[in-house]
C-alpha cells in the first residue's frame, strides 16, 4: 500500500479520524492517499486549504484541463485518471486522449492550447519557463492573475504527486474503474 506504515481507519485518534471522515464523505471510502498523510493529518487539511484556494479563482474546465496535463507530464496514473475522468464533463474520451498525447483538439481555444503547454512545462522543468512563454499566454487575452493561477495548479499537482511517488502510494482499485481502453491510454 506505501512504502512507510499508515494507521487504519479504526485506530485513528481525533484529528486523523476527522481527516479520514472528509476523505471517506468525499470519496465512499479512505483513499490510500489519505493514509500516508496519517502522521500529519494538519498537512493534508493545509493541502486541503491551498488547492481549494488555487481553484477558486479558476473555472472547473480550466482547472481540470490544467492539472490533467500536469499529472499526466509528471507521470501520475491515479491523478491523471481521477482529472481524466473529470474531463469527461467536458470533452469526449477521444478528445482527452488527444490532449492527454500532446494533441489537443480543435474543441479547444489558441489560449487553451498555449496554457496546456505552459502547465505541461511548469511541470516538467518550471525554471525553463521563458518570458516569451509568458508573453504569449497574455497576447492571447490570459491576464497575469490568470498565468499566476495556471503556474500555480501545475505546480500543486508536482507537490502532491511527488510526495504520493516518494512514499509508494498504490493507486485504489475505484481509480481503475475507467474503461480499460481509456484507462490504457492516459497510464
Amino acid at each position: 500500500m506505501a512504502f512507510i506504515e499508515t494507521i487504519a481507519p479504526d485506530c485513528a485518534d481525533s484529528a486523523l479520524a476527522a481527516m479520514y471522515l472528509r476523505q471517506q464523505s468525499a470519496w465512499g471510502y479512505v483513499p490510500n492517499y489519505a493514509k500516508v498523510f496519517c502522521h500529519r493529518p494538519a498537512v493534508m487539511a493545509r493541502w486541503a486549504s491551498l488547492l481549494a484556494e488555487i481553484k477558486r479563482p479558476m473555472d472547473a474546465r480550466r482547472f481540470e484541463l490544467v492539472t490533467f496535463v500536469a499529472a499526466h507530464e509528471l507521470r501520475h496514473t491515479a491523478c491523471t485518471l481521477v482529472h481524466g475522468k473529470k474531463l469527461r464533463e467536458f470533452f469526449s474520451d477521444h478528445e482527452i486522449v488527444a490532449i492527454a498525447k500532446g494533441h489537443p483538439p480543435d474543441t479547444l481555444t489558441d489560449s487553451e492550447r498555449a496554457m496546456l503547454r505552459f502547465a505541461r512545462q511548469v511541470a516538467r522543468d518550471a525554471s525553463q519557463v521563458t518570458q516569451e512563454e509568458v508573453d504569449g499566454l497574455r497576447a492571447l487575452g490570459v491576464t497575469g492573475a490568470e498565468v499566476f493561477d495556471i503556474a500555480a495548479a501545475a505546480a500543486a499537482r508536482a507537490f502532491f504527486t511527488k510526495v504520493l511517488d516518494a512514499l509508494g502510494v498504490e493507486l485504489d482499485l475505484p481509480f481503475l474503474a475507467l474503461e480499460e481502453t481509456l484507462r490504457g491510454l492516459l497510464t
